[in-house]
């Protein structure tokens, strides 16, 4: 019966000792394993709406294209490594990126605190602020007229809370594209969302559409990158200031706007 008891107790221990074993080998990758994982690929994913024209969109060759798009090649090059856009729902973005669907997101993400807290971000590769625009005819002049006004507006995005915050009747639509299509039926009072945007789609599309007001706020954008990740944070912030640097930057920005927008 002793012998038997001591039999007992030496499995128990090995199991013990053959878990704790087994939880080590299983736990979080080291923080260099999705940039080896990357390398070893040969690719790097990153995802946006396609729905943010001239920043990300579909071409006529239903081709993921767009400034956004053309900044993911060039960092994709510099790490050597293949380039692969993914589109992705805007308000399920996040959640994409920290259940790994994909390595980083690179979309005109503005960078908030309340997604610092998820997910860390790169150095902000442009600037520009949330805007109202309305039909040309409208009497809105700025921020302080939409209370109770019907406002168009990006799920899940910055300018999404604002409008709630000004006290407008908030539509939301899953890109920018729908919600100036439904200003041109009558159905909204107004759009808010990035000025650079509402500029080109005036432009591109021939709308009917004004500026007005002041920059709601300023915003800045950044490259979002899991917080397990941080040698591809290192690497992406390096590939950025080297574009910045040798002007390569400078020339895709002037491609889609005529202007260095960092």
């Amino acid at each position: 019966m002793k012998k038997y008891r001591g039999l007992v107790l030496l499995t128990l221990a090995l199991l013990v000792i053959t878990g704790c074993g087994t939880s080590k080998s299983n736990s979080e990758p080291t923080p260099t394993a999705t940039l080896d994982r990357i390398k070893a690929d040969g690719k790097i994913t990153f995802a946006m709406s396609g729905q943010y024209p001239p920043f990300n969109y579909f071409n006529e060759q239903n081709k993921l294209t767009g400034f956004d798009v053309e900044i993911g090649q060039e960092i994709a090059k510099r790490i050597n490594v293949n380039s692969d856009p993914i589109a992705t729902e805007w308000d399920g973005i996040i959640a994409g990126l920290t259940t790994s669907k994909f390595d980083m997101i690179l979309g005109s993400m503005a960078i908030t605190d309340e997604r610092l807290e998820k997910v860390n971000f790169s150095t902000p590769y442009y600037r520009s602020g949330a805007q109202v625009i309305v039909p040309s005819d409208s009497n809105i002049s700025g921020a302080a007229d939409l209370k109770g006004k019907k406002v168009g507006v990006v799920l899940g995005t910055t300018f999404e809370t604002k409008a709630r915050e000004l006290g407008a009747t908030v539509n939301t639509y899953k890109g920018d594209p729908d919600a100036f299509n439904d200003m041109l039926n009558g159905r909204l009072d107004a759009v808010i969302t990035d000025k650079i945007v509402g500029l080109n789609a005036i432009k591109k599309n021939n709308y009917p559409y004004k500026l007005v007001g002041d920059l709601l706020y300023v915003e800045k954008m950044g490259i979002a990158i899991r917080k397990d990740s941080p040698k591809l944070l290192e690497a992406v912030n390096n590939a950025l200031t080297e574009m910045m640097d040798d002007g390569t930057y400078k020339q895709i920005s002037e491609k889609y706007f005529n202007q260095d927008i960092r």
